[in-house]
Order: C-alpha cells, then structure tokens, then sequence
C-alpha cells in the first residue's frame, strides 16, 4: 500500500508543469555549495551539501527521530503538534510549515510547500522497504533535493543516529544517543534471555478508542513486545505494519486469555474493570496498562525511536532492583534529550506506576 500511494504521488507529480519541482523553480541545494557524496541505507551515492542548515523529515517517523538532535535544523514538518503535544515542542518548531508525510496511510505530502520550504536535504527514516532505493531516486529527480534513507528500526536506531551525526556534522551529539540507544537495547536482550519460553507472559496490544484494533505479532509496531521477553497475543494470518492494523472482537481476546493487557490513550482503560473486558483474567488480575501518549505514544504509532524509552522503563524481569538498576546506570536517555525538558516526561518514566506500560510485565 505504501508503495502504491508514493507511486501514485509520483506519477502526479510527473504531470504537474516543470515548474512545480526542485531545480525547475530556480532552487538547487547543491549550487555554489561545497558539497560531498555519503552512502545511505539503500546502498545509493547521494551528493549532499557539506554544510546543512535546513533538513526536511519524509514523515513522523524521521521527525521524532531528528527532534532530538537536530530540531534547529527542521525547515519543515511531516505533521504540525496536536494542542497537547505543543507544550514539548520548542517555539520555534511549533509553528514551521507543515508539508505532510510521504509514506503511510496518512500520506499527504504538498510538494509545493516542500519545494517553498528549500531544505537542503530530504531525510527518510526508518523500515527499508523493497523499493526503497528506487522510490529515493524519484523523489530526488522530482524535487530537485537530495534524498537520502537511513535504515533505523531498533537494531538499527543506534547506527542511524550516528549516520546523522556525520551528515549533519554533529557528531558529539549523536554518540550519547547512540550509546544510550545500544545500552537500552542490549539490557532488554539480556533480561529477556533469562525468562524461560514457559515463563513468557503473553500481551495484548490494542489500540483504539475499543481498543480492538491490535498491534499483532510480526509488526513492526509491536517490536518492544518481542524485545522484552514477551509474546504477542494476537497472531494474525497476515502482518500488517500499520498502528492498529489487526482488528480483533472481544470474543477473540477471551480465547486468547492474554496475561497482559497494553492499551494506547485514549482507549478504554478507564473502564475496563466495568465493561465487557472485566471477566478477562489480565482485567482481574490488575494487569492492564495505559501506554504513555505524550509526546508521542511510547511504543508505536509511529515506530521510532519513541521506543527506546520504553524498552528503558520496561525491564524484562519485572523487578524493581533490575529497574532501579537500569534506570541508574544510564545518565542519559530520550527524554533527557529531547529539545523542551517537561516535568510530564520525567514523571512518566521515573515511575513504575501501573499506568506505566509493561511496568510489571
């Protein structure tokens, strides 16, 4: 699906009057500039400007994981801040130009507003798609822009910060963030590999207003799930990467009985112990969670780096000592890091609160 809609967006694209793309405007990122060739993910050679001042994220996705490190630098955004994210944006992001997104089923990207925005680069993140290399090279030819993929799902989140550094000369700050993207990561591998596959409690994810529209296994949406020593309920005929792509019936959760329940904001977590959810076995043991929302959901939707904080707080072996431990011996983390410091955050993840994710997985 996603390959169809940036096909069909391309295609447009095609049609529109030489004047509506890239060079063809009179703007080319690479003139007078000194300039060097890197290699992205897609094993493509990509001429870029050496000095970068302007960057434009392909999505959600790559926007969250530029925030960090680079949020001075966004000419532009995939999605402008909800009302409520607003406060963890910093000024001067709040209100850039919004140009839209180029994957996904929320894909609307304006290449008018894109082209007006003159980013000097067009930085996509995350999952490699089949066609990944191909669909760069058209969305350079017709913008104008070079564009370059950065592979960063969680194996590889740490190597993509750093691939940013470089790109963006800002190299001492990616390194903490990819140290500490590497740390949270391989604590997780070692906490799950000392839960035995009887010992594996099995998760529920949903999503929704109902809540029964789930995040199955082989998602990459629910990636933390199988990080952390857990398995994923729902175990769909066919995988679908989109947030809440496998929509299940209450009837279908009672046969799985799962051990625990995750549920995104703005789900029925306030009244499952009254509603039809109440007879599950997780509802009765008080093992259902709401899953942090803000500033983005910590564990999808999209999957960025959002996750890492999760895997941080969510510690295989459900101990405090093994939290407490995690927690201690690293300084560093994604909220630290992100550009506007909320106490929000700091609550959330300082916490081991039932309302925090897997807290007591």
């Amino acid at each position: 699906m996603k390959q169809r809609i940036l096909a069909l967006f391309l295609a447009l694209c095609l049609c529109l009057p030489l004047a509506a793309c890239g060079k063809k405007q009179g703007y080319d990122p690479l003139e007078g500039v000194e300039t060097r060739v890197i290699t992205d993910s897609a094993g493509r050679q990509v001429e870029i400007p050496a000095d970068i001042q302007r960057v434009a994220p392909s999505g959600s996705t790559a926007q969250m994981i530029l925030m960090p490190i680079a949020y001075d630098l966004l000419a532009g955004l995939s999605s402008s801040p909800s009302t409520a994210q607003m406060p963890y944006f910093p000024e001067e992001v709040r209100y850039l130009p919004t140009f839209g997104q180029f994957y996904g089923s929320k894909a609307n990207l304006n290449m008018e507003f894109l082209i007006d925005a003159r980013p000097q680069i067009i930085i996509d993140l995350g999952d490699a798609k089949d066609t990944i290399a191909d669909d760069m090279d058209r969305i350079q030819k017709q913008t104008g822009i070079p564009t370059v993929f950065i592979e960063a799902d969680l194996d590889d989140m740490a190597a993509a910060y750093r691939t940013l550094g470089d790109i963006l000369n800002r190299a001492g700050m990616a390194e903490p963030l990819a140290q500490f993207i590497e740390k949270s990561v391989t604590m997780a591998q070692e906490n799950s590999a000392k839960i035995s596959e009887s010992q594996r409690l099995s998760v529920l994810f949903g999503t929704g207003s109902t809540g029964l529209a789930c995040n199955a296994a082989g998602s990459v949406q629910a990636d933390v799930i199988d990080l952390v020593g857990a398995v994923n309920a729902i175990i769909p005929e066919e995988v679908s990467n989109r947030g809440g792509g496998t929509t299940v019936s209450l009837e279908e959760v009672y046969a799985v009985e799962p051990d625990v329940i995750l549920l995104s904001t703005g789900g029925p977590y306030d009244t499952l112990t009254q509603g039809e959810w109440a007879g599950l076995t997780a509802v009765q043991n008080g093992r259902y969670y709401e899953i942090p929302g803000l500033p983005y959901d910590w564990m999808s939707s999209p999957p960025s780096v959002n996750r890492v904080e999760a895997l941080t707080y969510t510690a295989a072996l459900s101990t405090l000592a093994v939290k407490y431990r995690s927690a201690s011996g690293l300084r560093v983390t994604m909220a630290s890091l992100w550009p506007v410091e909320c106490a929000a955050i700091w609550a959330t993840a300082s916490f081991t609160s039932p309302t925090h994710l897997t807290a007591r997985i």
